[in-house]
C-alpha cells in the first residue's frame, strides 16, 4: 500500500471535512457509501492454533489420511440455511446458521509462522519494524470507547500478548485482562485488608502527590494516570460482581458446557455491563493434546474441539436472543489461518493461508450462512475473495467504526483497516 503525503492528506481531510451526506470509501469509490451497522459490542472468539476450515465451517468430501486421499475429516450435515452445511460435529451451530455467516475466503499470505499470523490476524497488518499497529480490539475501543459508565472498553479473557495491544495509540486503549472466570483480574481485587476508608485514604494521598507535581503533557504520563484513574473506579465491588458466574441459572451455565463456555457466559455478562471489544481465548485445556494446532496425531481428538465450540458458542447466541442482545452483539470466530485438504505423514494437516473460514454471528446483520465458495478441497478461492483488512472494515462498519478513516502513528497517517472494504451484502437490509 503506497501512504499518502502529508500534503495530500490534508487535502483529503479539508475536502471530506466539507462534504455533505455519507462519506466516499478511502480506496477512491465515490459511488460506494460508507457501510454502518448498529451493534453496540463484539466478542470476538480465538482458536489459537489454526482451525481447519474444511473440518469445520466450509466441509468437504471426505478423504483418507491413511491412503493420504486429500479431503474431509468428517462427515457433513444440512443446516437452517438451504445449501449450506457444516460439519458433523456442529450440530447446534447448524440450526442456528440462519443468524451466522461462515465467511470461507478469508486470506493472506502467511503460512508457515504462527506468530506472524497471529499479529495478521489482530492487526490486520503484517509486522512492521517501524510502527507497532494497533489490534482490532484496541481500534474499536478508541473509536467507540466503552458503551456504559464504570466498565473497561476492552477485556481479554486469557493471556496477554502484544498482539492484542494497542500499538501506537498508546496504553490508555489497551485492555483489562483475566486467566480464569472463577474471579476478576487480580489487580483491580482489592485485599480484604483495605477497607473503603484505607482506600479513600490512600487516594487521598495520591490527588496530594498527583497536585505538588503539576500537570504534564508527556504522553506516555497522561496515559498512566488515565489507567490509574479507571482501575481505581473498576476496582470496586460493584464491578467485580460481573464475574460471580455463579449468580447465573444452573441450568443455563450447565448450557455453556466447561471452561471455555464459562468464559463465553463471562463475555455476555461483561457486554451487559458496558464493556464493548471482548476476546475470549480457545482452547488452553488442550482437550486433543494440540490444540487446533492439528499436524501429526493430533488431529484425532481435534472433534472434541468442535464440539467444545458448537456447545459454547450456540449456548451464546441464543442466550444474547433471549436477552434482545444478540442484534447489538456482534460475535466473531477467528484463527490465524485454516488447514489444507492434504493429510501430513502423522493423518494431521499442515497450515493454509490461501483460504480459510472466519465466522460472524449477530450484530444486526443480514445473515446467509456463508460467503463465498472455495474449489473442491477447500483450497482455492472460487468467488468472493475477502482480505484481512476487508473482514476488519465489515467488523468495524458493523460497530458504527468509519474504516475508511486515518489514524496518526506520531505524524503519520495510518489508515485504520489498510483501506478494507466492507461485505456489503451483510449490510443489506
Amino acid at each position: 500500500m503506497q501512504n499518502p503525503t502529508r500534503r495530500q492528506f490534508l487535502a483529503g481531510g479539508m475536502a471530506a471535512a466539507g462534504a455533505v451526506g455519507v462519506a466516499p470509501l478511502a480506496s477512491g469509490n465515490a459511488s460506494q457509501a460508507l457501510l454502518q451497522g448498529k451493534a453496540e459490542h463484539v466478542i470476538s472468539i480465538w482458536l489459537g492454533g489454526g482451525m481447519g476450515q474444511i473440518d469445520t465451517f466450509d466441509p468437504k468430501p471426505k478423504g483418507d489420511p491413511k491412503t493420504r486421499k486429500p479431503g474431509g475429516y468428517y462427515d457433513a450435515i444440512d443446516t437452517a440455511v438451504e445449501g449450506v452445511q457444516v460439519c458433523e460435529h456442529l450440530p447446534r451451530m447448524a440450526g442456528l446458521m440462519d443468524r451466522v455467516t461462515a465467511v470461507r475466503t478469508v486470506h493472506h499470505g502467511v503460512i508457515d509462522e504462527h506468530a506472524a499470523a497471529t499479529n495478521r490476524m489482530h492487526t490486520g497488518r503484517a509486522i512492521s519494524g517501524t510502527v507497532t499497529y494497533p489490534s482490532l480490539g484496541s481500534l474499536i475501543a478508541h473509536e467507540r470507547g466503552a458503551a456504559g459508565d464504570d466498565a473497561p472498553p476492552y477485556v481479554l479473557i486469557g493471556y496477554p500478548n502484544v498482539t492484542r495491544g494497542p500499538g501506537f495509540l498508546g496504553a490508555k486503549h489497551g485492555y483489562l485482562y483475566l486467566t480464569e472466570t472463577g474471579r476478576g483480574p487480580a489487580g483491580l481485587s482489592r485485599p480484604d485488608i483495605i477497607t473503603p476508608q484505607r482506600q479513600s485514604r490512600r487516594e487521598q494521598f495520591l490527588a496530594s502527590l498527583r497536585k505538588s507535581a503539576g500537570a504534564t503533557a508527556v504522553r506516555e504520563l497522561v496515559d498512566y494516570e488515565a489507567a490509574i484513574e479507571q482501575s481505581m473506579s473498576l476496582s470496586g465491588p460493584e464491578f467485580n460482581r460481573v464475574f460471580q458466574l455463579d449468580r447465573e441459572p444452573d441450568q443455563l451455565r450447565n448450557r455453556y458446557g466447561g471452561e471455555f463456555g464459562q468464559r463465553c457466559l463471562l463475555s455476555r455478562r461483561l457486554i451487559e455491563r458496558g464493556v464493548r471489544f471482548i476476546e475470549v481465548s480457545h482452547n488452553l485445556n488442550f482437550l486433543n493434546g494440540a490444540g487446533w494446532d492439528v499436524h501429526n496425531s493430533g488431529i484425532v481428538n481435534q472433534h472434541k474441539l468442535i464440539e467444545e465450540l458448537d456447545t459454547a458458542v450456540s449456548a451464546l447466541i441464543t442466550d444474547l436472543q433471549d436477552k434482545d442482545l444478540l442484534d447489538k452483539t456482534l460475535i466473531v470466530i477467528t484463527s490465524e489461518f485454516g488447514r489444507p485438504p492434504e493429510f501430513d505423514s502423522g493423518g494431521g494437516r499442515g497450515h493454509q493461508g490461501s483460504t480459510f473460514t472466519c465466522v460472524l454471528a449477530g450484530g444486526g446483520l443480514s445473515h446467509c450462512g456463508a460467503w463465498g465458495e472455495t474449489d473442491e478441497g477447500s483450497k482455492k478461492i472460487v468467488a468472493d475473495p475477502v482480505s484481512v483488512p476487508d473482514f476488519f472494515a465489515t467488523i468495524c462498519g458493523c460497530v458504527g467504526v468509519d474504516y475508511s478513516k486515518y489514524l496518526y502513528a506520531g505524524d503519520r497517517p495510518v489508515p485504520i483497516t489498510d483501506q478494507g472494504v466492507p461485505i456489503a451484502k451483510l449490510f443489506a437490509s
